[in-house]
């Protein structure tokens, strides 16, 4: 358990924890002043991206030399960070919406904190932990500013915004989720 408690700390664990428990709160609030139109993804698509954001300065470590010379076998490891990130965003957002005010459907909260973790993971494996947060960070910039998803191209590009249940926010979102973890988890934080 010890060894569980040191990964926790070298990982920021204890620091990403409150910001996604904090960025979640803070969209709560917002929903709860009556600022957000009810049925409105921005607000819960902007807790989940703020937690997955969060959470990724965790995929890096101190130093990455020491990392990779560990005898440990990362892959497990690096898989198992980036799925328990994901729920854990979820459930903050899930649970703190239990509080009273509905914002968000649960599949759509595991399908976006899903998906957007799987970016933050492409982001770690792309350009290392501390730029990790960059990719998502556009894809949603993008979304709130993407013409109305008419066409699939659009939809695609919108996904994290489109409802539960509508198969390109499913899609791109699997394929995020899949692609990030794996690349993540074999080629670890881009140095």
């Amino acid at each position: 358990m010890r060894w569980l408690t040191l990964y926790a700390r070298s990982r920021q664990v204890p620091a990403s924890l409150a910001a996604v428990v904090i960025s979640a709160v803070a969209v709560w609030a917002l929903a709860r002043d009556g600022s957000g139109v009810t049925g409105d993804p921005r607000l819960p698509v902007l807790a989940l991206a703020t937690g997955a954001m969060a959470a990724s300065i965790g995929l890096s470590g101190q130093d990455l030399a020491l990392d990779r010379t560990a005898a440990i076998r990362w892959v497990p490891r690096r898989t198992a960070h980036v799925l328990l990130s994901g729920a854990v965003v979820g459930a903050v957002l899930l649970t703190v919406q239990a509080m009273g005010e509905d914002m968000a459907a649960t599949a759509f909260v595991v399908r976006d904190s899903a998906g957007l973790m799987g970016l933050v993971a492409l982001g770690a494996a792309l350009s290392g932990g501390q730029y990790a947060w960059t990719l998502p960070f556009a894809w949603l910039s993008f979304s709130f500013f993407a013409p109305p998803p008419t066409s699939a191209p659009t939809r695609v590009a919108s996904w994290m915004l489109l409802p539960p249940g509508t198969a390109a926010g499913t899609w791109t979102a699997l394929v995020l989720s899949v692609a990030g973890t794996a690349a993540y988890a074999v080629a670890g934080p881009r140095r």
